[in-house]
């Protein structure tokens, strides 16, 4: 606004803010766009008309000549036209454009005034900083009225001056803001005869056209004095800028009552002054396109032309406006040194760049070096101390506390000295406070004691060892994070080999600093410290490694593991097993709970790494080019991006708002798209995580996106469910080519090798390759035609393909089938079915073998050789549908994705031939003479009979017709050998007490030749069959049932055998005659049964009732009917006066025998009840459900005692990691065991857990328990079986 203007609106306020009605002025001035609506809503936010009238007239005077035009129009429109008399005299008559902001256009007014005020011009090679100049102004738009001080402040060589001069260039705020001019004073270092000469300076050139004074001030005092007049008199709304502040007593002698702008590295320079202040902090130096436009410019290039060493010398640079300068005027001189310059960026060899500019000093360690100078001498060692610092490390006052041996308050206050003088930064985001170093601060240091790092990070160990005694698990949260980070990096930089094992090839460091950090740290200190390790002990360093790795996802849940419990499960030879063996023992002695794993087998585990990056289902992983990072999406909608070998995160984020369905890099790595079911389609930088850019095209969710595999022509292929692919080119807004021609759904898209064609699959049963640069359908493989029409169901689905790595066969995956396809020829090359109950969800060629990997329904990864047509390897440990599976690059390593949340890495050349079957969870166990005996069927439809501490399988069954659902052993008949007084030995299958009675008590020897165990199983097709173990020879089969048979049971000492079926039926067998009772009440599938006294039968059923049958009549003595659900469970009391039972109603309910009413009835659950066991002297009874929450009841009065679970819940879904299958009190009632999706041991007084064992797989069916309590069996869903002994 013009001067004359702003002043007729100065001289009339107090009348135009008496008199007008805001409201209706500013509607004309808002028709005019003069006035916004926010603005108007400050206006009114005002209670009265003046005060709102007071408002507008401010609001008024800080905008340009239209604004005063406007409000005078607005003043005749609404009838003030003797207020709009006062205003006419001095309407502008030229009146500029309206800016929206301030301009970058330096006009010849800002010439003029700014070098009249000695303001210096911009350099020679200048880059805009928009973001900085605006808060720096902001700023200054806060001395319109008042005077005060403004503090530019940050370390050395980040633009402080550039900055502060390039914020008056501008003629808006000169004119509005400071129409007295601008007056700059160059400060730095100097002594009061210096400071007095630069004030004498200044009083002359203030005073120079009118010479008040003759003479120039002598003293400091008299010249504050006349700069007082100067500035108040002739200079009423000017700005004095002061450059590069470095004292407090400077400041002092400018404390005249004016407007001051200053910059300085000690931001505390102005506590010794008055008047109100303002700061703007320079943390950040230039973005790196800026810093390329910077070096362009010195090298008259243009940015894309500049060579492949710029962008590495600006990310060396660390965004310094000073480093990148004096790099680009070398480069001007020398314009083939970009080579000889990064290298002497990177080996911190900063005296070697120098260059004379208009900056004070030559090289930034000079400008650095002059910043510690001026600190108080006891401090200087302090700040040498920060050398041992990591790149981007924030860390409390607390830690430098124990470096420094002081109290927490005498170290805030020398780091806060740091701080105010922009060698230190400070965050105070975080609680406690966080101090960290800027880059380019710490490579100087690290240059300045070079030949002291080894020493400064010895001093870092010892004062750690001091101060917490090497009790890692003393260390406080405050301060937890960065020991448990960075300690093993002190000690490898000390060149402390030994003590570094000594600490990472510790259980307990691995404890503490897994519940702290999680896993990936953890990892990570094995994998940077790899040959420091490996000199000492290399297997160890595995060990330790291997054993992190695979329990990485137990080591992040909540609440945490024992870690020695998990030791434990390693395999013998590993020195973690050792350790947590000792330390288990010593527990023990003291009262804890601990479990060996006795049977663990000498298999070596193809997992390499496992990750849980998801909070929900992972839908797709990929690797990285270089094999470094893996990206994955899933349900919870983000994209995550971490490293391969560690695990740790890098960066993630929401990235959809619906399920992100699959992710791919693009062949630089620099470039991450992401597809999703809402339809879009995103592009992000792989390194910050920054959206790039996003497609809207597809009108149904996207299934899958992958670019093309070199960088010739960088395009992007994605597939959708509106039954079309799009072909982007990623600089383009939109597609590029859309691809018509599936009738379905399309699922998957993949270029071939050379990315000449695009392979498609489709729920229309067709796979269709497209020629990718005419973008035209080259041929279609109906694979219809490959299932016959009358399979019933005709929906064939092609889930996804893969090329082979030379590109001549193409690989589909459809229901339990892949079909290998010359890509030539079309014809069919290769068949391979994998189990019918499972469905391929992926699958993937290996590009350096003829392996391939398919992604199952049914919980694993299975690896085959594709000209053999044989499976090679499973690869088990998925607890939850596998939803992809991809090789890397070179073929050495696969990975896997999940419904379980987790993506594993599996290593190829680790892989073993899968001959062995996988055991099913229907076991029965007998334990007999400390020693333990298993019957379970496999995979493979046998029985087998494994015994012996180590597990040794004894038996293997033939295949038979039909699923085996149930066994049972006898363990009360072994072949007997009876030497006899006429010296002749007779054999034969009976118990001893038998063999005692049939030939009198009078026997001279009794010697058992072989342990011959009878055995029982129930197939799917309701047949029974009894057999002698180990040798397997059939003894009896039995036809009778017309369903699956669910549960068998021997009468002890008898040749009676009982099963029940899912149709509805209970059989007692004679199994020599083959003849069979058939007790017939339930309605519908029976699930078990159990034997009292020998002569009665509890069963219960889906029917909801349990029954009580006469065994010897088969006629039922009792009928409960229990439930409104299934009756899931029964347990009887040991004196069989009562029973529990346990529904899918949510309730279980305590009987007597005496009578068909329930004598308690327990609510609470709120899910299936499936578990119930009274204690061993029935005064208390536990349940167990599907939430996995265990409830203990008194068994006297139904009253709840405790609830297991309730405080504990785990990172699983459930409490229990599952449902609550079984339960087991110890004989003495004061431990309970149960089973879900891991074993738990319970304190029956308290209900606290006393321990826990995570079986690899999930899951569990039931647990098997020895009468004495101290050796557990089970079976996992993987197959896996688990001997666990008690540690004593």
């Amino acid at each position: 606004m013009d001067e004359r203007a702003r002043s007729c609106l100065l001289r009339y306020r107090l009348r135009l803010e008496q008199d007008i009605k805001p409201s209706f002025i500013m509607d004309h001035m808002i028709g005019d766009g003069v006035i916004s609506p926010d603005e108007e809503e400050k206006v009114k936010s005002w209670h009265t008309r003046k005060e709102q009238a007071v408002a507008l007239i401010d609001c008024i005077l800080k905008k340009d000549n239209i604004a005063y035009i406007s409000f005078y129009n607005g003043l005749i429109q609404e009838q003030y036209r003797d207020l709009a008399a006062l205003l006419q005299h001095d309407l502008p008559l030229v009146s500029p454009p309206i800016q929206k902001g301030f301009s970058h256009d330096e006009t010849a007014y800002v010439q003029t005034i700014l070098c009249e005020g000695g303001v210096p011009q911009r350099p020679v090679v200048f880059v805009h900083r928009p973001e900085q100049i605006k808060k720096i102004r902001d700023q200054l738009c806060k001395l319109e009225k008042h005077p005060g001080w403004i503090t530019i402040f940050g370390m050395a060589g980040f633009g402080k001056s550039v900055l502060a001069a390039e914020s008056v260039r501008d003629e808006q705020l000169l004119r509005a803001y400071f129409p007295g001019g601008v007056q700059w004073l160059s400060i730095g270092q100097l002594d009061k005869a210096d400071l007095l000469a630069k004030m004498q300076a200044l009083c002359f050139r203030l005073d120079q056209d009118s010479q008040t004074f003759q003479r120039p001030p002598v003293t400091t005092e008299e010249a504050r004095d006349r700069l007082r007049f100067l500035m108040v008199r002739k200079y009423p709304r000017s700005l004095l800028i002061l450059d590069d502040v470095w004292d407090s007593w400077v400041l002092k002698a400018f404390d005249i009552q004016c407007r001051v702008l200053l910059t300085t590295r000690d931001r505390s320079v102005t506590d010794s002054v008055s008047g109100k202040k303002y700061e703007v902090s320079v943390r950040n130096g230039l973005e790196e396109d800026k810093s390329l436009e910077v070096l362009a410019l010195f090298v008259n290039k243009k940015v894309k032309e500049l060579p492949e060493q710029a962008c590495s010398i600006v990310k060396e640079c660390k965004g310094s406006p000073l480093v990148i300068s004096l790099i680009g005027a070398l480069l001007r001189e020398f314009p083939d040194r970009w080579e000889y310059y990064l290298r002497q960026l990177q080996n911190k060899q900063f005296k070697r760049i120098r260059k004379s500019s208009s900056y004070d000093y030559e090289a930034l360690d000079q400008a650095m070096s002059v910043s510690i100078e001026v600190l108080p001498e006891h401090y200087k060692e302090y700040y040498m101390d920060l050398t041992v610092l990591e790149k981007d490390v924030h860390l409390p006052a607390k830690v430098l506390s124990v470096l420094w041996d002081l109290e927490p308050e005498e170290v805030e206050d020398i780091l806060q000295e740091f701080v105010n003088k922009s060698l230190l930064f400070l965050d105070r985001n975080k609680t406690p406070f966080q101090y960290y170093l800027h880059d380019l601060q710490l490579d100087f240091l690290t240059e300045q004691n070079r030949n002291r790092i080894q020493e400064l990070h010895s001093n870092v160990v010892t004062q750690y060892k001091k101060h917490y005694k090497n009790e890692h698990s003393n260390v406080a949260d405050e301060e937890g994070v960065y020991w448990f980070r960075y300690l093993g990096c002190h000690f490898a930089k000390a060149y402390m080999k030994k003590e570094l094992c000594s600490l990472l090839f510790s259980l307990d460091w691995v404890k503490a600093k897994s519940e702290k950090m999680g896993s990936a740290h953890l990892i990570n200190d094995y994998v940077i410290h790899k040959e420091m390790l490996d000199e000492e002990n290399s297997v160890i360093r595995d060990d330790f490694q291997a054993f992190i790795s695979l329990n990485g996802p137990l080591l992040e849940q909540k609440p945490f593991p024992d870690v020695i419990q998990l030791g434990l499960s390693q395999p013998d030879s590993s020195e973690v097993y050792r350790q947590a063996r000792t330390k288990a023992l010593e527990k023990a002695n003291q009262g804890s709970f601990y479990l060996e794993w006795i049977n663990k087998t000498s298999l070596e585990n193809l997992s390499r790494l496992i990750v849980r990056p998801h909070t929900g289902a992972v839908y797709y992983a990929c690797f990285s080019r270089d094999l470094k990072k893996i990206a994955s999406c899933g349900a919870d909608k983000t994209l995550q991006v971490f490293k391969s070998e560690t695990g740790e995160n890098l960066f993630g984020f929401t990235a959809h708002t619906d399920d992100v369905l699959c992710c791919a890099f693009c062949p630089d790595e620099k470039l991450i798209a992401t597809c999703s079911a809402d339809k879009m389609v995103k592009i992000w930088n792989a390194v910050t995580g920054n959206l790039i850019r996003m497609y809207e095209e597809h009108s149904e969710q996207v299934n899958h996106c992958q670019f093309t595999n070199t960088n010739r022509k960088v395009l992007l292929a994605t597939c959708s469910n509106d039954s079309e692919l799009k072909l982007w080119n990623i600089n383009r807004p939109q597609s590029q080519n859309t691809l018509f021609g599936h009738d379905d759904y399309v699922n998957h898209c993949c270029f071939s090798p050379d990315d000449e064609y695009l392979a498609s699959c489709s729920s229309d049963g067709t796979v269709k390759l497209w020629q990718v640069s005419a973008a035209n359908e080259w041929k279609t493989i109906d694979i219809k035609e490959y299932f016959p029409i009358n399979e019933g169901d005709n929906n064939i689905i092609v889930k996804c393909s893969a090329w082979s790595s030379d590109g001549t066969r193409i690989m589909t995956a459809v229901r339990n089938q892949i079909f290998v396809f010359d890509v030539e020829t079309s014809y069919l090359l290769s068949n391979i079915k994998t189990s019918h109950h499972s469905t391929i969800q992926f699958c993937d060629f290996c590009p350096s073998s003829q392996l391939v990997a398919l992604a199952l329904s049914h919980f694993t990864v299975e690896l085959w050789d594709i000209n053999s047509n044989k499976k090679v390897a499973d690869c088990p440990g998925h607890l939850s549908w596998v939803h992809c599976v991809r090789f890397s690059q070179d073929g050495s390593m696969l990975l896997s994705s999940s419904d379980d949340q987790t993506v594993r890495v599996w290593e190829t050349n680790k892989v073993h031939t899968s001959s062995a079957a996988l055991l099913k969870r229907d076991a029965n166990v007998i334990f007999q003479n400390n020693n333990t005996t298993v019957l379970a069927p496999d995979s493979k439809k046998r029985l087998q009979m494994i015994t012996g501490k180590a597990g040794e399988r004894v038996h293997f069954s033939g295949e038979q017709e039909s699923r085996i659902r149930c066994c049972c052993l006898n363990n009360n008949l072994q072949t007997s050998a009876l030497g006899q007084d006429n010296g002749t030995v007779k054999a034969s299958l009976m118990s001893p007490t038998q063999v005692l009675r049939s030939i009198g008590w009078w026997t001279l020897h009794l010697l058992t030749l072989q342990e011959t165990i009878l055995a029982a199983h129930g197939l799917e097709n309701g047949n029974v069959k009894v057999l002698e173990m180990p040798s397997g020879q059939i003894r009896s089969i039995l036809e009778g049932h017309t369903k699956a048979v669910q549960h068998c049971q021997f009468i002890c000492e008898s040749e009676v055998l009982i099963t029940c079926s899912d149709d509805a039926t209970i059989r007692i067998w004679n199994w020599k005659s083959k003849d069979s009772m058939v007790l017939v009440g339930h309605t519908e599938q029976v699930k078990e049964f159990r034997v009292l006294d020998g002569s009665k039968l509890l069963s219960w059923s889906f029917d909801g009732t349990v029954k009580l049958w006469d065994i010897e009549t088969g006629k039922i003595i009792q009928d409960f009917i229990c439930h409104k659900g299934a009756v899931l469970a029964c347990d009887i009391l040991l004196d069989g006066n009562k029973f529990c039972s346990a529904s899918a109603d949510k309730s279980a309910k305590i009987w007597s025998f005496s009578t068909t009413s329930a004598l308690q009835v327990l609510n609470g659950h709120e899910a299936c009840v499936r578990s119930c066991r009274f204690s061993w002297d029935g005064t208390v009874l536990a349940t167990g459900d599907d939430n996995g929450e265990i409830r203990i009841w008194s068994a006297f009065d139904g009253q709840l005692l405790h609830i297991c679970t309730r405080d504990s819940k785990d990172s699983l879904e459930s409490l229990h990691g599952g449902w609550v299958t079984d339960l087991h009190f110890s004989p003495d009632c004061k431990v309970l065991v149960s089973t879900g999706g891991y074993i738990k041991w319970w304190n029956v007084e308290n209900g606290e857990s006393l321990q826990t064992f995570y079986t690899t797989g999930s899951n569990l069916k039931g647990i098997h328990v020895s009468p004495d309590f101290k050796t557990f069996v089970t079976i996992d869903n993987m197959g896996i079986l688990y001997i666990l002994k008690k540690l004593e």
